[in-house]
């Protein structure tokens, strides 16, 4: 299983979004996000048709967050062009793990 790493701590589980339906459902459909998740070649997203609200980071390609965003459902999101991709979890989870703009993330497959 991947894990969700910030320097030297692993902060939660991670799903990996590579493909591109796995890319378009991302969160659609469900009521809640236990630890985080992974869309691979992404740059924007959208909380339409979704049931609560969560944090987005978009990273650069070394893993750097460029930005940090909480979304209500329903709304569409703004393209971050520098961003290659993106992790969602649920609102809040960023500011517990201690993640903002300028921290690098990283994926790994065992703890």
């Amino acid at each position: 299983m991947p894990w969700l790493a910030y320097g030297d701590r692993v902060v939660a589980s991670l799903e990996v979004a590579r493909t591109r339906p796995e890319r378009r459902r991302g969160l659609l459909g469900r009521d809640e996000l236990t630890g985080a998740l992974l869309i691979e070649r992404c740059r924007c997203v959208h909380t339409i048709g979704m049931s609560f609200d969560i944090d987005v980071a978009f990273l650069d390609i070394r893993g750097r967050v460029i930005d940090v965003v909480t979304m209500p459902p329903g709304r569409i999101g703004r393209p971050r062009l520098a961003a290659r991709s993106v992790v969602e979890a649920q609102a809040g989870a960023f500011e517990r793990w201690g993640i903002a703009a300028g921290d690098t993330l990283d994926v790994r497959l065992d703890t």
